[in-house]
């Protein structure tokens, strides 16, 4: 057999001192045992530490201990027990090396030819709820594991290394051909074993770094902003494709927090195809805008229905009622609706399965559904029903986007506003049942597309839009367009802004379709003409002085 390249040419005696060894040293022991027996009974020698050494004896398995190799005991409760010359030295002398090679036999340290290692689970204890002890969670920081780990993989030509048990069947398969021979296994599976084991080693170094920063008393970070962008998602699945049949696609998990993501990573489907690049991303919209009218301020309005298209809203209601809710954010653009995405705030209900009926859906997302809604529901068949079970309030959170050479970070959520401060500028004041409004259209309006402008009207079990106007680059264009999407029901309807009106076209504009009453953040040189303009229509204008642009 060819010889892979940075390997020696001699061949091991499976029956001397020549036998090849392998060190096994694990946390979790799935298949560890099953991997031993197989390596023994193709002539290898084990090399093991604590717990895994005494699995493998009890198993018949022939075993040398770690400290009978280093002639060192372990120490501090096996703190130190692989971190020895007699240990890294074999792992780390490449075979191709005369002067390497030479240094080992003067040492008298036979080689070691696998590493088998996986790691303390600090992100499991990280994760608990209540949050583990300092002490404990310091103790699962594993300092050997990642050294024997990475030393392997970076001599990888000369060294088998697996960090995953998933691993141990295709290493014994390539094996298992050539009597156990460890240069049978090609370099470019050396290389995926290398890989695999680095990616774990970066990931638990992240999962540490993000874990203590948090935990540590007395750490304040400069700005509230980390110094780094630490990040090591894992490919969940590979999707069809991207935006485009063209693009090539995938969806990863983020775990900047060890508790893992508690976003659409762990949302369940029922039913339907598998989810494409653009559900995803509809559906993150949907949750962003109906976890943004959920919580306790909302709770005369418990019930909340968004309907998504191409990550903006076609319709957003929330109601005393679910069907409600749902046949009043469908109202606010029925056309647009077709092949949407749609998120309630509450478990589905049969009556609302029934009222959706056969109405062209790609996905619902809600923290459950009804045994019946469900049934109803997936008479479509390739209707996809999501459970999300982290319907909370939309809390201020640190977001990341990817731009050109970096990463922007901003902290996202709903909009703060001290509505006790909120002025009317007008002649004409607002009344009390204009606040509840003016909050649900500025809760709306913060999740669409700068510049945009929404039209929201009382409804009789709560509040609905009745038109939107999204992402333009003419605010006064955005406001023609929510017209045409409201006709009639604009009349006596507000507008809200996320921006300032840079001139009076668009009050003008939004008194020729009926508008009564504006919400805007002001702060514009022409602020007093805006204002003008809406006193001579006799309308009501709110100041909030928040900008809501999302770009």
């Amino acid at each position: 057999m060819d010889e892979q390249p940075g390997t020696t040419s001699e061949v091991p005696d499976r029956k001397g001192m020549n036998s090849p060894r392998a060190l096994l040293s694990v946390y979790d022991k799935t298949g560890v045992t099953a991997l031993a027996v197989a390596l023994e009974a193709m002539g290898w020698k084990i090399v093991s530490t604590g717990g895994t050494a005494r699995l493998l004896r009890e198993s018949g398995v022939e075993v040398e201990d770690v400290s009978s190799v280093t002639e060192h005991p372990e120490v501090f409760d096996g703190r130190v027990k692989t971190l020895h010359p007699a240990i890294h030295a074999p792992i780390l002398a490449r075979g191709n090396n005369p002067d390497d090679v030479n240094t080992l036999s003067k040492l008298g340290y036979p080689r070691i030819d696998m590493v088998v290692v996986n790691l303390y689970p600090f992100e499991e204890v990280a994760a608990r709820d209540p949050p583990a002890e300092m002490d404990e969670l310091i103790e699962m920081v594993d300092i050997g594991g990642p050294t024997l780990i990475r030393a392997a993989a970076k001599n990888h030509s000369d060294i088998l290394v697996m960090a995953d048990p998933s691993q141990y069947d295709g290493v014994l398969e390539h094996l298992q051909k050539t009597d156990g021979d460890p240069k049978s296994v090609p370099l470019d599976v050396r290389q995926r074993l290398a890989l695999t084991a680095f990616e774990r080693t970066a990931a638990y170094d992240v999962a540490l770094a993000t874990t203590l920063a948090q935990r540590f008393e007395g750490i304040e970070l400069e700005g509230d902003l980390p110094p780094r962008l630490l990040i090591s998602g894992g490919k969940l699945n590979r999707l069809r494709y991207g935006e485009n049949p063209h693009q090539i696609a995938g969806f990863f998990d983020s775990s900047r927090d060890v508790k893992g993501s508690e976003g659409l990573a762990n949302a369940e489907q029922h039913g339907g195809k598998e989810l494409s690049f653009n559900n995803y991303l509809d559906l993150d919209a949907a949750l962003r805008f109906a976890r943004s009218v959920t919580g306790d301020e909302w709770r005369d309005w418990p019930h909340c229905c968004v309907i998504i298209k191409h990550t903006n809203a076609c319709g957003v209601a929330v109601s005393t009622n679910q069907v409600a809710a749902w046949s009043d954010a469908l109202a606010s653009d029925p056309e647009s609706a077709f092949g949407c995405v749609i998120a309630f705030n509450q478990v589905v209900s049969a009556e609302v399965a029934e009222a959706i009926g056969g109405h062209f859906v790609e996905c619902i997302i809600a923290p459950g559904y009804d045994n019946a809604a469900l049934d109803i529901l997936s008479e479509k068949k390739n209707r996809r029903m999501l459970t999300f079970n982290n319907f909370t309030p939309l809390d201020p959170e640190l977001r990341w986007r990817q731009i050109d050479g970096g990463w922007l970070a901003q902290e996202e959520g709903a909009p703060q506003i001290d509505w006790n401060t909120v002025t009317s500028v007008t002649k004409k004041e607002a009344v009390a049942e204009q606040i509840d409004l003016a909050r649900f259209g500025v809760t709306v309006c913060a999740q669409v597309k700068s510049n945009c402008v929404v039209f929201v009207q009382p409804t009789t079990t709560g509040f609905a839009t009745v038109g939107i106007g999204p992402g333009q680059t003419s605010r006064v264009e955005a406001v023609r367009i929510a017209a045409r999407r409201a006709g009639e029901r604009a009349r006596g309807a507000m507008m809200v802004s996320d921006a300032f009106f840079p001139f009076r076209d668009g009050i003008d504009t939004s008194n020729e379709i009926g508008i009564t009453s504006v919400v805007q953040p002001g702060g514009s040189i022409r602020d007093q003409e805006v204002i003008d303009a809406a006193d001579e229509h006799g309308m009501t204008m709110l100041f909030t002085g928040v900008r809501l642009f999302r770009h």
